[in-house]
């Protein structure tokens, strides 16, 4: 049996202090593995989509500012770091990619130490979007992981061709996500993650992403009172959140780091809608 969580999965779970954490709702899953859909577009007549079965729970959502200095992209599976960005304008979705994509790619093998990052995708996501495309989206509502143990490896193939996609698969890669704010300090609906190391493997589902070209995979996530979240409260705009949504390597650090957007009681009644940008990289180690 493939282990999701490693030897070293133990480690993080000891208990936490609740004054450093707010109540969130967090939407869970009650589905079976496999047996879940997403349409990333209106299905044909007649198709009825199994949406995953939600079950949203209550739990403590720790602030990652305070003592808690362990949280690294390695062991948790996402890190704090800081970038100013260049003056990019985050409203041109070609100057993103020529020039902003160039600067995660730096920052990402910076941090990591892997010999080449490719960014290859992203997203602005905002409370005040009234309709989805597939670059500007609302908050993600549901805990999840943007890839599978199964998708990764695809996803890779459809990223590179031929022999050389052959070739990387062959050594260690990782596909990571940088997630920092537009225009403002994030004041509402902040970003939450779970510490990878307190994951087990009977919390992870898998649930199909639809698209009218291709089928894509997630994991969404059930419910685990092991499990330990966390948050960055009011990330700044010189701060930058790096996630690894999957690790090829299974020697115990974290592969895989189910997140989502919550509600943060602390959050002031006038708070500016969230505006974030999220960049998607795969990195390449030697």
């Amino acid at each position: 049996m493939l282990k999701f969580v490693g030897p070293s999965s133990r480690v993080g779970r000891e208990p936490l202090a609740l004054e450093n954490a707010v109540a969130g709702t967090l939407n869970f899953t009650l589905s079976v593995d496999g047996q879940s859909e997403w349409y990333i577009h209106n299905p044909e007549p007649g198709i009825i989509e199994r949406a995953p079965q939600s079950n949203p729970r209550r739990v403590p959502v720790y602030n990652a500012r305070l003592q808690y200095p362990e949280l690294s992209i390695e062991q948790a599976g996402f890190q704090l770091g800081r970038h100013q960005s260049n003056g990019v304008d985050f409203g041109d979705d070609e100057i993103i990619r020529s020039h902003y994509y160039l600067e995660m790619e730096k920052l990402v093998g910076r941090i990591t130490g892997a010999s080449r990052i490719l960014a290859f995708d992203h997203n602005i996501r905002s409370n005040s979007v009234t309709a989805e495309t597939p670059v500007l989206r609302k908050p993600s509502e549901w805990v999840h992981a943007d890839y599978t143990r199964d998708s990764a490896p695809r996803r890779l193939r459809q990223l590179v061709p031929g022999d050389e996609a052959e070739r990387l698969l062959g050594k260690r890669y990782a596909f990571i996500n940088v997630w920092k704010p537009l225009e403002y300090p994030v004041e509402e609906r902040p970003l939450t993650v779970c510490d990878a190391r307190t994951l087990n493997d009977e919390d992870f589902v898998r649930t199909a992403l639809r698209y009218r070209d291709r089928t894509g995979e997630i994991y969404t996530f059930r419910y685990n009172p092991e499990q330990r979240w966390f948050y960055y409260p009011v990330m700044q705009m010189d701060e930058v959140l790096l996630l690894k949504c999957y690790d090829s390597e299974t020697d115990g650090r974290a592969r895989f780091v189910p997140h989502t957007s919550f509600e943060d009681p602390r959050s002031p009644a006038n708070a500016r809608p969230r505006k974030s940008v999220e960049v998607r990289t795969v990195a390449f180690f030697d």
